[in-house]
């Protein structure tokens, strides 16, 4: 039974970063881990996902190039490094697992992960 705690999140002026942490337990080898958001009245969204045995970080286009998915196997953490921030990634954050293969653009869908955390709150003004 996998269970994800994130942390980190709080209030940022634009331009500024952030560093959100997942701390997962309960995991097996090689699971896909991934970094949603979620503002009011708004669907979910994919930022990014990583798979903890290894390989390249998947994000949405939106993100690219400011934020950055990265993994401490050793502590069991995920981390989401958000730099540049700017007001319309106010949101709650969370991190989720999959325990199934996910590839492609099915890493960015929530419907793949079937773990999820209970969110960290980041608002940029």
């Amino acid at each position: 039974h996998v269970q994800l705690v994130e942390s980190g999140g709080g209030s940022v002026q634009a331009g500024g970063s952030l560093r959100l942490s997942c701390q997962v337990s309960g995991y097996k080898f090689g699971i896909c881990m991934g970094w949603f958001r979620q503002a009011p009245g708004k669907e979910r969204e994919g930022i990014g996902s990583l798979y903890t045995g290894g390989g390249s970080a998947y994000y949405t286009d939106s993100v690219q190039g400011r934020f950055t998915i990265s993994k401490d196997n050793a502590k069991n953490t995920l981390y989401l490094q958000m730099n540049s921030l700017k007001p319309e990634d106010t949101a709650m954050y969370y991190c989720a697992a999959a325990t199934s293969y996910v590839t492609g653009a099915w890493r960015l869908r929530p419907s793949s992960y079937n773990y999820w955390g209970q969110g960290t709150q980041v608002t940029v003004s």
